[in-house]
């Protein structure tokens, strides 16, 4: 599972861009990096609102593909709990409870600086398992 998701988010044209990087898949679990941009930063220096809900998204979704394949987020919500500032950001996510029609995860942002890690957000997720991709 740890090949394809990197594989999946190496073709995600946002992912690249924004630099995530898959670190850890398992099943029910993953884990993200993305090295701190200031491109990617507010107008005090944090990281943006945006990139974080962009990770716990992210991640939260691939935990659900670890058990449940291609899914799409039905809802999504995030807890900005400190500012973000850091060097790197790590995301990680977990399944909470996977169902036939509806997945169920959580997840984590740190902030790490020097080896230090901090809780910044937190965020929760009803994904939905889908057979085909209705993009072209």
């Amino acid at each position: 599972m740890f090949d394809t998701l990197k594989i999946i988010n190496d073709t995600a044209a946002f992912n690249r861009w924004a630099g995530f990087e898959v670190t850890r898949a398992e099943k029910g679990e993953a884990e993200l990096r993305m090295h701190w941009r200031n491109e990617m930063g507010q107008y005090s220096g944090f990281l943006h609102a945006g990139m974080v809900a962009a990770l716990l998204d992210t991640v939260c979704g691939f935990a659900a593909a670890t058990v449940s394949g291609r899914v799409l987020a039905s809802h999504f919500s995030v807890n900005c709990i400190a500012p973000a500032v850091g060097q790197v950001f790590i995301a990680s996510g977990k399944v909470v409870k996977a169902g036939r029609k509806q997945v169920f995860a959580s997840g984590e942002l740190y902030a790490d600086t020097d080896g230090k890690r901090k809780l910044v957000a937190t965020g929760n997720a009803i994904l939905v398992p889908v057979e085909t991709s209705e993009i072209t």
